[in-house]
């Protein structure tokens, strides 16, 4: 299942004798990007609205039941287009970004909260997170990673887009008073802007859009992938130098806890020299036979990525 955030719509994408195929799940909603399955239900999660597809592999044609008013989510539009995912404790975990580019957020913006399936028992497990659209789960240590987007509008270099790791509840990631690995805001200005703030575990690249990221744990890729993450960077849009447009390889340390490398995995979506661009991932996906999906937002497409020697 793939949302999106423009067009309002949910796609359903399966394989039928070996092609691909796919029919809208549902429409006209408030940018419905955020999708997460489990125990053979789909969860669908737009700007304050929720819905649950049960059994809608062996019923396609189920109604949704409507679960909105369990979560309570606010109401407002910027950086508020959700990623969801199920954590390895089945809790569902939720960004809420921050309503502006920069400013003094409310207590229910700019964090990452966890809920039980139905909506209830909410908790916010990260603060100062100024707008996430990609997380997933260490698959050993269990942890919570997470890419954050940089806020616009103080350099052209900076600050820098972010991969973070929560090594335990309540951390707080800086914003809107500390930025990347240091950067105190000239906007929201206070005393010790950096003192108690969790600093990244790597950066990411001046506006670069880091979007989605997934562990990698599958076995048809070389082995030096297993456990890495890889980054969709969606890429700049108010940089007078392109930069971003592509998918990057994270390599971490043997004890999962650090970032060790940052390659380029997937590129050709744009042209440095002409800074003109064609293409814009936005999100990957591991599949269960080791291959990876690719969704590209520019051109409405999906790719697969295979490996084989």
């Amino acid at each position: 299942w793939a949302g999106t955030r423009t067009i309002g719509r949910v796609y359903e994408i399966k394989e039928k004798g070996g092609t691909p195929e796919h029919r809208i799940l549902a429409q006209k909603l408030t940018q419905p990007n955020g999708v997460a399955f489990q125990g053979g239900n789909l969860y669908v999660m737009a700007i304050n609205r929720v819905f649950r597809y049960d059994g809608i592999e062996d019923n396609p044609n189920v109604k949704p039941l409507e679960m909105t008013d369990a979560f309570k989510l606010p109401p407002d539009v910027h950086h508020n287009w959700k990623f969801i995912a199920f954590g390895p404790d089945s809790k569902l975990y939720v960004q809420v970004g921050a309503p502006c580019n920069i400013c003094e957020p409310s207590e229910q913006h700019a964090q990452i909260r966890r809920y039980s399936a139905d909506g209830s028992n909410m908790e916010v497990v990260a603060r100062g997170v100024r707008n996430s659209v990609g997380f997933d789960f260490h698959p050993t240590t269990r942890e919570l990673w997470f890419t954050d987007n940089g806020r616009d509008w103080q350099a052209e270099n900076g600050p820098e887009d972010e991969l973070n790791r929560l090594s335990k509840d309540g951390q707080f990631f800086g914003f809107p008073y500390c930025h990347a690995n240091g950067i105190p805001d000239m906007d929201v200005k206070k005393k010790d802007p950096c003192k108690g703030v969790t600093r990244p575990a790597a950066l990411m690249g001046p506006h670069a859009a880091a979007l989605g990221m997934r562990f990698y744990k599958g076995d048809m890729f070389p082995k030096e992938y297993k456990d890495s993450i890889f980054v969709a960077r969606r890429g700049s849009w108010n940089r007078s130098s392109l930069f971003g447009y592509d998918v990057v390889h994270v390599k971490l340390s043997a004890d999962g806890k650090k970032v060790a490398k940052v390659t380029p995995f997937m590129t050709g979506f744009m042209d440095k020299k002409a800074n003109q661009f064609w293409g814009r991932p936005v999100d990957v996906l591991p599949l269960p036979n080791g291959s990876m999906v690719v969704a590209d937002e520019q051109v409405g497409a999906i790719y697969r990525v295979s490996y084989s020697k």
